[in-house]
């Protein structure tokens, strides 16, 4: 019977060529080179080329360098639609993340149904931006709608929600915020880890329960608000579904949203090259932002290792 080769250290060979070749590491690994190659680097480099063509998707490109960028700037519907994303974007992402922190902060506090209640709670973040979802919130915002039948009840008139240009975005942001269950269960698992000692010194020294909220959660929970302000800015500048399924873009597009618009411009107009500069541009945008928020984090984020 054949013995397999030891070199002593208790490695067979085929151990030995485990460990000292990465073949394992490299083979766990391919999913995610490969896919990131393929379904980002690649497109990103693609979006980059056709953004200084005029693409329609049938005919063969014809380079313009960089005459796309230039007509965005002259394009009012672009300039709109930038302000009506960081309109969008200044509403929701504060009202989304105050009201993810008051339900986390709820449901930090003893009981039997918590995690029952988080569930629940979470349930909206995983299907608030479908389809269906945003067909039931429109029927809710209808003329004849849950929300104006409600409202008639209180002797309130009907909203023409989606015919009013100043109406039309709040149903949308009202959606957003509904989907506050990821931020939420972050939000709350910041909160277990600040220490309870700290409000019991805080208690002994005759501090009240919003002294403590200001002095001790808020400083403690910063770096958490930092991370969730981040990834919900990012996610609203990206909002689409909410708008094409309810609204459309309009009306007289106070409601057409930046990624909204590139899809109008690429798919519909089939102008692809267009849509492709604009993408560029909402890159810029976000990664300046982000860029500011980071920078700026130095004077309200909380660091222990650095107090």
């Amino acid at each position: 019977m054949n013995k397999k080769k030891n070199d002593g250290s208790g490695r067979t060979g085929w151990n030995r060529f485990i460990y000292n070749n990465n073949t394992v590491g490299y083979v766990f690994l391919a999913p995610f080179v490969i896919g990131f190659l393929c379904f980002t680097i690649i497109p990103m480099i693609s979006s980059l080329y056709y953004s200084c063509t005029d693409y329609n998707m049938i005919d063969k490109e014809t380079w313009i360098g960089i005459k796309n960028y230039i007509n965005l700037f002259k394009d009012e519907r672009f300039i709109n639609s930038i302000k009506v994303t960081l309109e969008y974007v200044f509403f929701s992402v504060p009202l989304k993340l105050a009201f993810a922190l008051f339900i986390a902060f709820l449901l930090t506090r003893p009981s039997k149904a918590v995690s029952f209640y988080r569930s629940l709670y979470y349930l909206p973040s995983l299907i608030g931006g479908s389809v269906a979802v945003a067909l039931v919130w429109k029927e809710l915002f209808a003329r004849k709608g849950l929300i104006n039948v409600n409202l008639g009840k209180l002797g309130i008139d009907a909203v023409n929600w989606f015919g009013n240009m100043s109406t039309a975005k709040w149903p949308i942001i009202l959606m957003t915020v509904w989907q506050f269950g990821s931020s939420m269960l972050i939000f709350a698992a910041g909160l277990k880890e600040i220490p309870s000692s700290y409000y019991e010194a805080a208690k002994i020294d005759g501090a009240n329960g919003w002294q403590s909220f200001w002095k001790i959660t808020m400083p403690c929970l910063s770096p958490i608000i930092l991370f969730n302000l981040i990834m919900q800015l990012i996610s609203s500048f990206m909002v689409f579904t909410q708008a094409f399924v309810i609204t459309g873009g309009g009306p007289n597009d106070a409601t057409m949203y930046y990624a909204l618009y590139v899809y109008k411009q690429g798919i519909n107009n089939r102008n692809m090259g267009y849509a492709s500069a604009m993408s560029w541009v909402m890159l810029v945008i976000m990664s300046v932002i982000t860029l500011i928020v980071f920078k700026t984090s130095n004077h309200w984020v909380f660091n222990e290792s650095e107090s």
